[in-house]
């Protein structure tokens, strides 16, 4: 049973909490940006708002009265009174009288016993900055707060003879503090209210990203546990354009690879049942044979004749011999499936090979009344090969293709150059292949057996023929049709060192 859940609760957590964390910390950085640019926006503001204040207080309150008196102390009578009514208006506004080096003469929130250590000294660049550039934002010293920049109105002035600034601070301690609690109250509602929205938002968004960054994760998910509940199709689509492409890609690969290995091995466990089976009814018919003519001789040994004694003796001998070359053939192939034979490469003159092998069937092929031939070019190059497994092939193909060749048949071995490749074709005039027989052979997979064909052990021969050549990195092609004959080919490599050794015409019939 596949699992609803895609994917495990411990990621969606980590994602969850990841989204959550960062929103927070989104949101704590919004917070403090906003409440620094609405600080500093109306601190602008009211710079602008009250820019004209220092040059409005020189027009009209220094038109009749000058900021000192005759003996040159500062009029302080003057300034309380300025003071007084400019505080009416706004006390967040503080006004101080600075002479011509910024040294502040007089003012009547200044008290030299505070704490805080006054400043005597105010840094004219701004003011002049100030000034010079049509009242712009700038800020400047505060003269109660040694470490903190105000906005500042200022106005310089000349008046019987002396000199200086007025320089108003529009933001007053008392101010400050009023401020600072407000926006503090304000910051902690917006804070408490960006907070609710930052964790409704942060689990929607992670909700949604979750679905929309792991629907390829989903995908891959859904394919893997299909393809492991037993469905071997199962494949990832369009793998290429997947946010996970490599998984993707790797993983068809994978199930491919897999998929191919399963259908193999079940091909070949296929095989070795039916090869088991075809064995057992192969080796049933001679061991019967050899029982019975046993039995035969034993009840009724003594009565018979020595001619029918012999002809039994020889049935017995040739069913053994039958079965003595059954279990070489099954023990050559076991050891050619296992891939336990060392395949030993070096020079072959396979046309001398050809014309010895041929010597072997000559007795053979005269008994039978076929004609055997061996048709060559007439420079034939060394092959790469092991000589011990290629004559055991060519020698396999020739006896079974004159074990299948009526009498008065042909059976034709040929070796053509091609190349870089010398090619043996070994071609009879038997009865021929069914299709399903040419199958059995290449696949070696579940294929239903002429018996008429495969009674005699033909079958597991071709395929030791087959394991052979493949061991030589060449493929056994098999070209037959009922009633007209069999050709089998393979090639081998010409041998890079060789020069052509044979000039002679190769065309040797025997009757």
């Amino acid at each position: 049973m596949t699992s609803n859940k895609t994917i495990s609760n411990k990621l969606i957590k980590k994602l969850s909490v990841s989204f959550l964390v960062i929103i927070l910390i989104i949101g704590v950085v919004y917070i403090c940006t906003t409440y620094y640019l609405i600080k500093q926006f109306y601190s602008e503001t009211s710079q602008h708002l009250n820019a004209n204040v220092a040059n409005h207080l020189v027009e009209e309150k220094f038109r009749n009265a000058s900021p000192y008196l005759e003996n040159g102390k500062v009029n302080k009578e003057l300034f309380d009174d300025l003071m007084h009514d400019m505080m009416a208006v706004n006390r967040a506004i503080e006004v101080y009288l600075l002479n011509d080096e910024g040294g502040i003469v007089y003012s009547v929130v200044l008290d030299h016993s505070d704490p805080k250590s006054p400043m005597t000294m105010i840094d004219l660049n701004p003011i002049n900055k100030f000034i010079s550039n049509n009242q712009a934002y700038v800020l400047g010293d505060d003269p109660r707060d040694k470490n903190n920049k105000k906005i500042f109105s200022a106005a310089y002035f000349e008046k019987e003879n002396h000199s200086g600034y007025i320089y108003i601070i529009l933001a007053s301690e008392k101010y400050q503090e009023v401020c600072n609690s407000l926006f503090s109250s304000f910051f902690l509602n917006l804070g408490l209210t960006t907070s609710l929205i930052t964790m409704f938002s942060a689990l929607l968004l992670g909700l949604l990203s979750i679905w929309f960054l792991t629907k390829s994760l989903r995908s891959i998910i859904y394919h893997v546990n299909k393809f492991k509940e037993g469905n071997l199709k199962s494949r990832i689509p369009n793998p290429e354009k997947s946010d996970l492409s490599i998984l993707a890609v790797t993983f068809n690969q994978m199930a491919e690879t897999i998929a191919a290995n399963i259908k193999e091995i079940n091909a070949v466990n296929q095989f070795r049942k039916d090869l088991i089976a075809n064995v057992s009814h192969d080796l049933r018919l001679p061991l019967t044979s050899i029982k019975g003519y046993v039995e035969t001789l034993r009840l009724k040994g003594r009565v018979m004749a020595i001619d029918d004694k012999t002809e039994f003796m020889n049935i017995i001998e040739k069913s053994a011999e039958y079965l003595g070359n059954m279990i070489n053939q099954l023990f050559d192939y076991s050891k050619l499936d296992a891939k336990n034979i060392k395949i030993c490469k070096e020079p072959v003159d396979i046309i001398t090979l050809l014309l010895e092998i041929k010597k072997r069937y000559i007795i053979l092929a005269k008994t039978k009344n076929i004609i055997l031939e061996i048709n060559g070019a007439k420079e034939a190059p060394l092959v790469l090969a092991d000589s011990t497994l290629i004559e055991r092939v060519i020698q396999n193909i020739i006896d079974n293709a004159i074990k299948f060749t009526p009498e008065k048949g042909k059976v034709v071995v040929t070796v053509l150059v091609k190349k870089t490749l010398v090619t043996i074709q070994i071609k009879d005039s038997g009865f021929g292949m069914s299709e399903l027989n040419k199958q059995l052979v290449y696949n070696n997979e579940n294929q239903q057996r002429e018996i008429d064909y495969y009674e005699q052990g033909m079958g597991l021969g071709l395929a030791i023929v087959k394991k052979m050549i493949e061991l030589h990195n060449s493929k056994l092609k098999i070209k037959s049709k009922p009633n007209e004959g069999t050709l089998f080919e393979f090639s081998l490599p010409i041998y890079e060192e060789n020069c052509l050794l044979y000039n002679q015409q190769i065309n040797i019939s025997i009757r």
